[in-house]
């Protein structure tokens, strides 16, 4: 090769490498672990609660790290990640838990970008449709307490001989207004005395208890959390009762409604293990957390006819996508109670014709 062709092709490599174009971009040597240090030195500390971040962390220490920290920025794109998921999923990790991961994982990147977006998004994720089938399925199997239920639990805790009197009166008055207002675990037991209006018969929710910092009072989950239930219903108006009775005469306003002797909130975890889990095994019923009680207050209201509007402004929801997937798979019993109630006579009517007719 002459001197002259070699400088003609150095010129046709340069060329092609189009510098001076706008979609040109100058490669990186920021790898997945820059962004994690950003993530965990500036932006959490900023921008997250301790419980958020907790979480998040969790999944950088025990799935993306030990698998990207030494990965480029820029090598990360859908393909490498679609590739990544079903190495996760070979391990038994499911299709829900490996999304709530890339969740982190996006955000971990977006904060650490000049455009604050990820670099690949979850709608190309290579999931067969007949796992988002079931997905949508199993997002419908959500347990749910209804209310005769949560009377079976709060009277069966309110009997426990492995707990003191005054916690099982806290336990059954907590599980009874789970059921009746909707609230969300972390703003129960954020919940102070002064939020409490018997008068009026409301709850004001202004708070929400961390319970990855101990059960420290902080700020709600969203906007649309900070709000005025109002228990204008049969159930509502039960607990409000009960709760007026365990309470009792209260000297401090500002003290929180469910604590412990110490003052502070009251655990989730002594909760669910102390008497939340030992009533359902005992009762038969499955187990699940306090979100069931959310979930069926969500659902009996909806199937008292409350407008939508209504519910999702009672149930601190951001959006009415998410008040409608709280409905999810009507028990049986619930839809033959709705029937009956509807078509009763008809259907007693229609039987006797039928008896009538073969006799």
């Amino acid at each position: 090769m002459t001197k002259s062709e070699a400088e003609r092709k150095k010129v046709e490599f340069l060329l092609n490498l189009e510098l001076n174009s706008m979609e040109y971009q100058i490669p990186s040597s920021l790898t997945f672990a820059n962004a994690v240090s950003h993530y965990r030195d500036v932006f959490a500390p900023r921008m997250l609660r301790s419980s958020t971040f907790s979480t998040a962390d969790g999944h950088l220490k025990n799935h993306l790290e030990a698998d990207w920290n030494d990965v480029p920025i820029e090598h990360i794109s859908i393909d490498s990640v679609n590739e990544w998921i079903w190495k996760k999923r070979g391990q038994g990790l499911s299709w829900v838990t490996i999304k709530n991961i890339l969740r982190t994982m996006q955000r971990v990147l977006s904060s650490f970008s000049k455009g604050k977006k990820p670099p690949f998004s979850q709608i190309g994720l290579a999931i067969p449709e007949r796992d988002k089938l079931q997905m949508k399925v199993n997002s419908r199997k959500h347990v749910s307490f209804s209310w005769a239920q949560a009377e079976q639990i709060a009277e069966h805790v309110s009997r426990m001989d492995t707990l003191g009197k005054h916690r099982r009166e806290q336990y059954a008055t907590l599980f009874l207004l789970a059921a009746a207002s909707g609230l969300r675990s972390s703003e129960l037991l954020a919940l102070r005395v002064d939020d409490l209006d018997f008068r009026a018969r409301t709850i004001r929710v202004e708070e929400s208890s961390d319970q990855k910092s101990r059960g420290e009072a902080g700020p709600c989950k969203n906007a649309a959390a900070y709000r005025t239930v109002l228990l204008f219903d049969p159930e509502g108006n039960k607990a409000l009762q009960r709760l007026r009775r365990f309470l009792g005469i209260v000297s401090n306003s500002a003290t929180f409604v469910f604590r412990s002797k110490r003052g502070n909130p009251v655990l989730e975890t002594n909760i669910l293990n102390q008497g939340l889990y030992p009533a359902l095994e005992a009762l038969g019923l499955e187990q699940a957390g306090m979100h069931a009680f959310r979930r069926g207050c969500n659902r009996r209201w909806e199937l008292a006819g409350v407008k939508p509007a209504v519910i999702r402004q009672q149930m601190g929801h951001s959006s009415s996508a998410m008040t409608d997937r709280y409905t999810g798979e009507i028990p049986l019993d619930d839809v033959r109670a709705e029937f009956s109630m509807k078509f009763g006579n008809k259907i007693d009517v229609l039987e006797t014709m039928e008896t009538g007719a073969a006799a």
